[in-house]
């Protein structure tokens, strides 16, 4: 029988007016992927942060037995010193330092007085071999790729020693080649005798990667699976998630006829903010209709935020060129103000950097972009602004405490609906949402999927874009492909299958 590495003990941690963690168990083994799967809000952050010492000891009840040792974190660095290392889902470099820089930030090598350069490169470059990653550590982390960076968060782990490596989400930027490098690293890991703890909502994934998997719902602890005794499937992690089968994950919308195009985008070309001679959207041309959902689909780089940024009031790109219909008239959005006022709403892929205030109430940020509604000669009624966001936070049930609670409070799915009620609040007719399930549970999308379809039945349109093959193919009448910045193929959904998405991809990047 292989040893306990890890046990938590009826861990229970309270916040103000909630009980995050009710008498949560979980036991992990040396030298095995354990992950730990749920809805959003169901508990699985708080529970590592408590293990980490995020959450320092006497703020929680329970104990933590680690090696047989009882231990009390009442720091990050404690928890670190016994070799447990926690990688969050945003990841925590900063852009403008090397990689050796990051990896070492806080324990610099050296002398009290000074760094030994030459040290802190050679041991970075030795830890950049060991998780596969060829970039030079004296490279600035804002000159690497998202899939590069988590690398480079994984080897700033090892070399913190770790024995026990905690990822929260760790593929949930990643495209599908980065997310398989990735998880065939913790596979190799796993044979070195490391042991990890994986937090998902990427049901493949945990299939392909973990030996357990532990579902919390609710702050409580519902079952662990053992890949050696159980048969796994999706649908049980999924009924066990959400407390009853989801037998369809995509709502169905009524067959109801599509109405004219409203949208056309002709020839539309951006090139890059900075280095203004790269072309990032090669004159895409697509349209959209009265009550459909088109989706975008392409890999990670394809141009495809690039394309609806640049769109949404020329948020972004420089030297753009083009021409855009709004049922059958030109119109010029070179403000985002433009934009909104032609009745178009961009959903961001970036809810926590780009989207919300995370330090504002939840009613700030659901009538933000539309203050006008609420206020009287540029003075907002707090009582009308009140009544109006409690209506859409209703609507698109957003569960919180109350709408006064700051949004960066709310769980990830949470959050999400928070951003659309925002842009819902505009009252847009075209929407274009960018990567609108990033990182939330199985439960949280389905709401989403029937708000999107609630949408369109009425006659919004929706430009969906999405790095899931299935999403894009569960949810869209007419599916355009992308790669490289061009437009590259067309699809129906009935005719849409993954292999053509990707064969079309595939034979574009060719040059075939």
């Amino acid at each position: 029988m292989s040893k306990i590495l890890l046990e938590m003990k009826n861990i229970t941690k309270r916040f103000p007016g909630v009980k995050a963690l009710d008498n949560v168990n979980l036991q992990v083994e040396e030298g095995e992927i354990h992950a730990l799967v749920g809805e959003n809000g169901a508990g699985k952050s708080t529970l590592m942060n408590v293990l980490s010492g995020i959450y320092p000891y006497g703020t929680y009840e329970g104990d933590i037995f680690y090696n047989s040792e009882l231990c009390k974190f009442n720091t990050i660095r404690d928890s670190e010193e016994k070799g447990i290392v926690i990688i969050h889902q945003e990841l925590a470099l900063v852009p403008y330092l090397t990689i050796g820089e990051n990896m070492f930030l806080g324990h610099e090598k050296g002398s009290k007085w000074s760094i030994n350069w030459n040290e802190t490169y050679g041991v970075a470059n030795q830890y950049l071999k060991k998780v596969g990653l060829k970039e030079s550590s004296q490279t600035l982390i804002k000159d690497i790729g998202v899939g590069k960076q988590q690398l480079v968060e994984i080897a700033k782990a090892l070399a913190k020693n770790a024995k026990l490596l905690i990822l929260d989400e760790p593929t949930a930027s990643l495209n599908e080649s980065d997310s398989q490098a990735l998880l065939d690293l913790l596979l190799a890991f796993k044979k070195q005798g490391m042991t990890s703890i994986i937090i998902s909502h990427k049901l493949n994934e945990i299939s392909y990667v973990a030996d357990k998997i532990t579902i919390v719902r609710d702050g409580s602890t519902i079952e662990t699976l053992d890949k050696a005794t159980d048969t796994i499937t999706e649908d049980r992690i999924i009924k066990g998630m959400v407390g009853r089968d989801l037998t369809d994950r995509f709502p169905k919308r009524s067959k109801k006829k599509l109405g004219p195009v409203c949208l056309e985008v002709k020839d539309w070309t951006v090139y890059h903010p900075l280095y203004e001679e790269r072309k990032v959207v090669d004159h895409a041309s697509f349209n959209v209709k009265k009550g459909e959902v088109v989706g975008i689909s392409g890999l990670m780089g394809a141009g495809r935020t690039e394309l609806a940024m640049s769109l949404f009031g020329k948020s972004y790109g420089s030297k753009i060129s083009g021409t855009v219909l709004l049922n059958g008239k030109e119109v010029h959005l070179n403000k985002v103000r433009d934009a909104i006022h032609h009745k178009i709403a961009y959903v961001t892929e970036d809810r926590k950097g780009n989207g919300l205030i995370l330090s504002n109430p939840i009613k700030t940020n659901i009538t933000l972009a539309n203050l006008g509604a609420v206020s009287d000669h540029t003075v907002i009624d707090k009582d009308r602004e009140y009544q109006e966001a409690l209506e859409f936070s209703k609507k698109l049930n957003v569960k919180c405490a109350s709408i006064e609670q700051n949004v960066g409070n709310l769980s990830g799915g949470n959050q999400q609906k928070a951003l659309l009620a925002k842009w819902m609040f505009t009252n847009p007719e075209i929407l274009i949402l960018d990567e609108p399930t990033r990182g939330i549970d199985v439960g949280a999308k389905y709401e989403i999927y029937c708000i999107i379809n609630q949408l369109v039945e009425t006659g919004k349109s929706v430009i969906m874009i999405s790095s899931e093959l299935p999403e894009i193919l569960g949810m869209s009448d007419r599916i355009y492909i992308m790669n490289e910045g061009r437009m590259v193929g067309e699809l129906n959904a009935k005719d849409a299958t993954q292999e053509k998405i990707m064969s079309l991809i595939l034979k574009e990047s060719k040059g075939e």
